[in-house]
């Protein structure tokens, strides 16, 4: 199994990739709009690769069954955060704020999979899935990176 489970390292890589772009926006500067557009188009590309890679699988597994589907659902709650980010004039202190508040979910969500999911799921995966997942991932990582776009809406729109 230990071949392969570099799988859950490759989520950490994306994961610290993401804790830098949300610093280096959180610092301003003259490349924020290239930034966000990075940001989202990590952060969208990671969260469909990663469900269909890693939360796929697990959801095959009746014991993280439902820490699969809080995951599932968390992403849900950053994408629609994201995207009334990008709805939000930037030059407002309303954007700073919903910036701040999409990195707080955001940490406590990629937080939550390495300190507890990640320990938890590795015991319930054989070389098999691990082959599959890291295989899966990252060929869907480069094509949902290849397809990722800001798509601003609002809160409100998205509940409709």
């Amino acid at each position: 199994m230990a071949r392969d489970a570099d799988i859950f390292d490759r989520l950490k890589q994306d994961h610290d990739l993401h804790r830098d772009l949300f610093e280096r926006l959180d610092n301003g500067g003259a490349d924020r709009e290239a930034l966000f557009v990075r940001l989202t188009k990590e952060l969208k590309a990671h969260a469909a690769a990663e469900e269909q890679a890693l939360y796929s699988t697990m959801m095959r597994k009746p014991q993280t069954t439902d820490e699969t589907r809080h995951s599932v659902a968390e992403h849900k709650e950053i994408d629609d955060l994201l995207n009334d980010l990008a709805a939000t004039d930037r030059n407002g202190g309303e954007w700073t704020e919903k910036l701040a508040h999409l990195r707080h979910r955001y940490i406590h969500h990629i937080d939550e999979e390495e300190d507890e999911h990640f320990p938890d799921f590795a015991r319930h995966l054989d070389d098999e899935d691990l082959c599959f997942m890291r295989t899966v991932f990252d060929r869907r990582k480069q094509a949902e990176s290849a397809d990722a776009k800001v798509t601003p809406e609002t809160l409100e729109d998205a509940k409709e």
